[in-house]
């Protein structure tokens, strides 16, 4: 991978504001991008070379989350999705995603993610024990993946051995995310067929759900109940998509960026390890300060006026969620990670219509996993700081994170 001799905060310096969002998107800049969510804020709601409105502020960001002139399906901005991924209910509006969503709301219960409380334990303690004596562990591949995959595999009732196909599948379509006019063709074209390779995967497994159905939630999405109407056909295979991918990919980053954070933190980790109790407030705070989620494209559906601007109708719109969730009029003291910081109303799981319905799932996961790996790995250290992470900037972090350890704790 190139990396830039230059550090991201130079890159902010020097850059024209207009170019920013390009610099955010651009490979080099993903190890650190908060110096660019800085310069941004200096015009919370700015046009971008190419056309794109980009809103930093956390005030502006709130309000259009909240704003029904906003949309969700970038066919309405002037500029087509360069992509041909079905959509789901997170890009759909009203009422055509409140249908959807509350047909996963029917089936997705509090009781449950509650439900799952013993197994995540259950899981944790496998994978840490499958360390044994080995000094030198990637926490992603070991424990941060499977955990998640694990768990929505289960979730769902998909095989767990057909998670190395959908694998490869969700790491390619995760590009999606950052709308970049820079893919290639060939990128296009492997997203497409991404998409349909695993379109195809889930017509034969929810065709299977629908003759032999489970208590899983595929199969509660074909039978609805009192509360929702049944899903079938097309809307049962790309909402299935979505909770397959989303419901993996995000909690991924929040174990390894909140680990990442700890060990970049010696001061809290200690202080953690004798008070495991402080991982309510610091999951929040990891939300906050290394989102998974770092932005959302939106179109305007009307002129706003916003932040001392107008945006036209038809604007491609990207909201920077975790600029806003560092915006100094804000949050005191933004830049720095405070694990008990009060109140905490970060953007880490969206917010409006579209905030992150896997969110109880992804914080009991987090809540449970991250106090067992600070009381079970012996003296951890970063091999490499920066890691390697994944090329996608919207959905961001670690590919790899290497630590040594002196050893496994029972």
């Amino acid at each position: 991978m190139p990396t830039s001799t230059r550090s991201t905060a130079d890159i902010a310096a020097s850059t024209p504001h207009e170019e920013l969002f390009a610099q955010v998107l651009d490979q080099d800049s993903r190890s650190n991008p908060y110096p660019l969510y800085t310069a941004l804020r200096a015009r919370p709601v700015s046009r971008q070379t190419d056309g794109t409105w980009v809103v930093s502020g956390y005030e502006e960001i709130n309000a259009l989350l909240h704003d029904p002139r906003i949309s969700s399906d970038l066919h309405n901005a002037n500029r087509a999705p360069l992509t041909k991924v079905n959509p789901s209910l997170i890009v759909q509006d009203p009422p055509g995603h409140d249908r959807l969503r509350g047909a996963v709301m029917a089936q997705f219960t509090p009781a449950v993610v509650e439900s799952f409380r013993h197994e995540v334990r259950r899981l944790v303690d496998g994978l840490v024990d499958a360390v044994g004596s080995r000094t030198r562990l990637d926490l992603v591949e070991e424990i941060a993946y499977p955990l998640p995959v694990s768990v929505i595999c289960t979730l769902l009732g998909v095989p767990r051995e057909d998670e190395t196909r959908f694998h490869a599948w969700a790491d390619t379509l995760a590009r999606t995310l950052d709308n970049d006019p820079s893919l290639t063709q060939q990128e296009i074209g492997e997203i497409n067929d991404a998409s349909a390779e695993l379109g195809r995967y889930l017509e034969e497994l929810t065709r299977d759900r629908a003759q032999s159905p489970g208590d899983d939630l595929i199969s509660g999405l074909l039978t609805g109940g009192r509360r929702s109407d049944p899903l079938k056909g097309s809307e049962l295979v790309i909402t299935t998509r979505l909770l397959l991918i989303a419901g993996h990919e995000t909690t991924v980053n929040l174990i390894t960026n909140g680990m990442l954070t700890l060990l970049r933190h010696p001061d809290i980790l200690e202080r953690f390890r004798g008070e495991p109790g402080l991982v309510v407030p610091m999951v929040e705070e990891l939300l906050r300060y290394e989102p998974s989620v770092q932005f959302r494209h939106r179109a305007t559906l009307a002129d706003i006026e916003i932040g001392g601007t107008t945006i036209p109708r038809g604007s491609p719109v990207v909201l920077m969620l975790a600029a806003g969730s560092r915006d100094p009029r804000h949050f005191p003291d933004p830049d720095r990670f405070v694990p008990d910081r009060t109140p905490n109303d970060h953007f880490g799981f969206g917010g409006g219509i579209h905030y992150c319905i896997g969110a109880p799932l992804a914080r009991l996961e987090a809540q449970i996993v991250l106090p067992e790996l600070v009381r079970r790995l012996d003296n951890p250290r970063l091999v490499a700081d920066p890691p390697h992470y994944r090329p996608t900037a919207a959905l961001r972090g670690p590919r790899h994170l290497w630590l040594d350890v002196d050893g496994i704790r029972t």
